[in-house]
């Protein structure tokens, strides 16, 4: 037998009942992209894989033994009655052996050993079976910021709170999602993404170091997810802190705060999300912890969407256990986006400007990048006309398809859709070209009756460029929209552009640049606009 184990011939032999003193009736086993836990009621064994992630390195045997110690201890803090002790796997000439009664045989691995709890108790079960509460998300606030104010700030801690040690994680993230850009990132997604962590680090320093200076960063948890709160009665006990590297646990309240609060948005109890943020900026009488959440939601969403990428390329993993993980990596990545461009709440884009300046492939490429619905007013108007989409209409149909009423009709479904989607918490990009005052004003004052924030973009391009699009349309296949070279004059005397003054939400970008280009400078327009933190 080998005096250690792979992965795979490690779990393998974790699904052994023989394997464990107790000899459980049932073994379920769990895997995580660092971890492999054996669930054995009343007991639940959790094991490093030995891996090297840059981030955190279990490499050998002597790491785990450490890094199972510190779990063991850092956890106490939280959750003192799980976590009971270290135990190794040792090999012997029977077999592999947990926990052994003596100590016997040859030690492969170690292992964390914790009483078993019930799952559907945490707040990731209570929000799955539909049975959570306010009640649940103040307890956990509670016992929150208990810790937080017993957690004194320290030289080392304090250390942590430079921007300059912000942006080497922040960086170090970027660097470990690089080879994800095309399947969970875009690339403009990506480099604006980055370039707003940047500019927040870069324009609010000052916030930073004041939270620094001011012993807000602290020893915390580093891993505050809805799995690993676990509310019973009054009792609160949060799992799982991040044991391996202390960078990741030396960190400000409000990073903290935000990788729950973010996971309550992304699960779709965004009213919670607020309610639990509210709760700590009040119970730490920190009133600048609800500034921060947009930057730290981002930087959680997006170190989320790393951690479920790599599991999804994990070999060993069961295929629809990497299929999930990839569903969630592209979520989380477009949360991270959401959060810096609207702060996580919903926001109507209109993408507009004249015909040919490129619309609908950018109104596309930002509602993939942020996971939102684009609602465009050509196959729209074509709907409501009974019109087929791919069908170019000939005069007779174009005369009805574009006559005022028609176009009244179609800006008035636009907005009416915008809306009602905003009312259920989700963003709409809508892509028209909006040449009308008279649209643009009904629209704002629709979301401003339902308190709906908002953001104009207007791709520009030169007549000649537009000229030449046109041209090439009109060889083309079919598509939604009519327009082509020869309407161009009459299109252009139509169309009546936002001045200066009209709307303060209002950006230009150019749309002559290479489309992946114009992308990356309308969602780095969108998040500017946003203005975090």
């Amino acid at each position: 037998m080998p005096s250690s184990l792979t992965v795979t011939q490690l779990r393998d032999e974790l699904e052994k009942p023989a394997v464990y003193p107790h000899h459980p009736e049932t073994v379920h086993i769990e895997q995580t992209h660092i971890s492999i836990v054996a669930v054995v009621p009343p007991w639940v064994y959790k094991f490093k894989k030995p891996v090297d992630l840059g981030f955190l390195d279990f490499s050998t045997l002597e790491k785990r033994r450490h890094y199972c110690h510190e779990e063991v201890r850092l956890n106490a803090r939280l959750c003192p009655d799980i976590y009971e002790r270290v135990v190794p796997l040792v090999r012997t000439d029977g077999g592999f052996q947990v926990d052994p009664p003596e100590e016997t045989g040859v030690v492969v691995d170690y292992a964390v050993k914790m009483k078993h709890i019930d799952t559907a108790k945490t707040l990731h079960g209570r929000i799955e079976a539909g049975e959570v509460a306010t009640i649940h998300v103040d307890r956990t606030a509670h016992r929150l910021c208990a810790f937080y104010r017993e957690t004194a700030a320290t030289p080392e801690t304090a250390e942590a709170g430079w921007t300059k040690n912000l942006r080497v994680n922040i960086d170090e993230n970027f660097d470990q999602t690089e080879e994800y850009v095309g399947s969970i990132f875009s690339r403009p997604a990506f480099t604006a993404l980055r370039n707003f962590f940047h500019r927040v680090l870069d324009q609010h320093a000052s916030l930073f170091h004041r939270r620094r200076a001011g012993g807000f960063v602290i020893e915390g948890h580093g891993d505050l997810r809805l799995d690993h709160v676990h509310v019973s009665g009054d009792r609160v006990c949060i799992l799982d802190c991040i044991e391996f590297d202390e960078r990741f646990r030396h960190l400000d309240v409000a990073n903290d705060v935000a990788f729950l609060a973010m996971d309550l948005d992304i699960a779709g109890r965004s009213d919670l999300s607020r309610r639990f943020v509210d709760q700590m900026a009040d119970g730490l009488d920190d009133p600048e912890l609800r500034l921060l959440q947009p930057f730290y939601k981002a930087y959680r969403a997006h170190v989320r969407a790393k951690v479920e990428a790599i599991r999804a390329a994990e070999g060993e993993v069961p295929e629809a256990h990497r299929k999930e993980s990839r569903v969630l990596a592209r979520r989380h990545a477009q949360w991270a986006l959401r959060y810096a461009a609207s702060g996580g709440e919903p926001l109507v884009i209109v993408v507009m400007g004249r015909p040919g300046t490129g619309k609908s492939t950018q109104a596309a490429a930002v509602a993939d990048a942020l996971g939102w619905a684009q609602i465009a007013s050509d196959p729209t108007r074509k709907r409501l006309a009974g019109v087929p989409l791919d069908q170019r209409a000939d005069a007779e149909t174009r005369e009805r398809l574009y006559t005022d009423a028609m176009s009244e009709k179609t800006y008035a479904a636009l907005c009416e859709q915008a809306v009602e989607r905003g009312r259920d918490g989700a963003g709409t990009v809508l892509d028209a070209t909006y040449g009308s005052p008279d649209h643009r004003e009904r629209l704002r004052s629709a979301l401003r009756a339902a308190n709906l924030p908002h953001a104009f973009v207007e791709l520009m391009a030169s007549d000649e460029a537009l000229r030449e699009r046109l041209a090439d349309r009109s060889d083309g296949a079919p598509t939604a929209s009519d327009a082509r070279l020869e309407d161009f004059d009459e299109l252009t005397s139509r169309h009546r552009a936002p001045d200066a003054l009209e709307d303060p939400r209002h950006v230009r970008v150019s749309a002559e640049l290479p489309p992946e280009e114009t992308t990356r400078e309308l969602l780095k327009s969108l998040i500017r606009l946003h203005d975090q933190p």
